[in-house]
C-alpha cells in the first residue's frame, strides 16, 4: 500500500498561459494498493460526484502505469479530497499526479519522474499544473517535440497566496472555448514580455511591480465574462495591499499575492466583491507547496 499527499496548484499567473504554475500547501490525500476488484472510495470535496470504478481519474492515472509494467491487478484507491473541483486549483492535475506517483512507486519505481511527467502532461493536455503538482514550487514548463521541459524556482517563503473560490464550477474546456483562436501580434509581444518579467520577479523574490507583469491579454478578458466580479477584484486588489491579483488557471478562483499580515483582509475583500455579484464565496491563504507529490 502505498499514501500519498498531493498539492493543489494555481497556473498562470496571469499572462504565462499553459505555462506558468505554483503548487500551493493545499493537499489531496491518495492510498492505492492492489485488490481483488476495483474499488474507489471519496471522501471530502467532490466526494458525490466523482466517479467510483474504473473511470475515476485516479484510477486511469493508475492504469497507465500497470499498462507500463504490464501488472494485471484491480486497484482499491482512497482519496481524501481538500483540493475542490472545477475551480481552478489543478484538482484534475492533483489526480493525475497523484495517480501515477503512487501507483509507479507501488509497483517498483518503473518508471522515473520524466516519464512521469510525460505521461501527467498527455493525460492533461498541458504541463503547467501538472509539472507543479509532481515537483512543487513555481515551475516553468513547455512542450516541444513530445518533450516536456521546466524549469523550478523556489517560491519566498514570506509570500501569501490568498485565493477566493466561488461558490461555481468553471470546466477547463468551456473556459477554453471562449477564447480567440488568434492573436494579435503586439498582444503576443505584450504577454511575452509580461510572462519573462513574471518569471524574473519570482526567481529573484522581488515583487516590487508584480501587478504591472501578471497583466495578460490572451484569456483573463474573456474569460472574465463568465466570472462576475472578477474585474473588479483584480481592479482593487492592489490598493488593498496585494502585489498582484490574477485568474488561478481557467478559473473561477481568484488568487491575490501578498504577505501574511495583509492577507485576512484581501481575501474577505474579494469574498465582499463577489458577494456584490451575487456570488457566494469563500477565501483560503496559502503558503507555497515547495516538494510536489509527497509520499505519507
Amino acid at each position: 500500500m502505498v499514501k500519498v499527499q498531493v498539492p493543489a496548484t494555481t497556473a498562470n499567473f496571469g499572462p504565462g498561459f499553459d505555462c506558468l504554475g505554483a503548487s500551493l500547501g493545499l493537499y489531496n490525500q491518495i492510498q492505492i494498493e492492489f485488490s481483488t476488484k476495483p474499488e474507489v472510495i471519496v471522501t471530502g470535496e467532490g466526494a458525490s460526484e466523482i466517479p467510483l470504478d474504473e473511470t475515476n481519474l485516479v484510477y486511469q492515472a493508475a492504469s497507465r502505469i500497470l499498462e507500463k509494467g504490464n501488472i494485471k491487478k484491480p486497484l482499491k484507491i482512497t482519496l481524501n479530497n481538500n483540493i475542490p473541483l472545477a475551480r481552478g486549483l489543478g484538482s484534475s492535475a492533483a489526480c493525475i499526479a497523484g495517480g501515477l506517483v503512487a501507483t509507479n512507486h507501488l509497483t517498483g519505481d518503473i518508471l522515473d519522474n520524466s516519464e512521469l511527467i510525460k505521461i501527467a502532461t498527455e493525460m492533461e493536455g498541458h504541463p503547467d499544473n501538472v509539472v507543479t503538482a509532481i515537483v512543487g514550487g513555481f515551475c516553468l514548463s513547455m512542450v516541444y517535440e513530445n518533450k516536456v521541459y521546466y524549469k523550478k524556482f523556489p517560491v519566498p517563503f514570506w509570500l501569501r497566496f490568498v485565493v477566493c473560490i466561488p461558490e461555481f464550477e468553471l470546466k477547463t474546456e468551456d473556459t477554453r472555448k471562449i477564447l480567440p483562436e488568434t492573436v494579435s501580434f503586439q498582444d503576443a509581444i505584450y504577454n511575452t514580455s509580461h510572462t519573462a518579467m513574471v518569471v524574473a520577479a519570482m526567481a529573484q523574490g522581488d515583487l516590487t511591480d508584480m501587478s504591472i507583469f501578471c497583466q495578460d491579454r490572451l484569456h483573463q478578458p474573456f474569460r472574465s465574462k463568465l466570472i462576475p466580479g472578477m474585474e473588479k477584484i483584480l481592479d482593487s486588489v492592489i490598493d488593498k495591499g496585494a502585489f498582484a491579483g490574477f485568474l488561478s488557471g481557467s478559473g473561477p478562483t481568484v488568487v491575490c499575492l501578498t504577505v501574511r499580515e495583509r492577507a485576512d483582509m484581501l481575501g474577505q475583500h474579494m469574498v465582499d466583491v463577489f458577494s456584490s455579484e451575487g456570488i457566494k464565496s469563500h477565501y483560503k491563504v496559502l503558503s507555497s507547496d515547495s516538494e510536489g507529490v509527497g509520499f505519507l
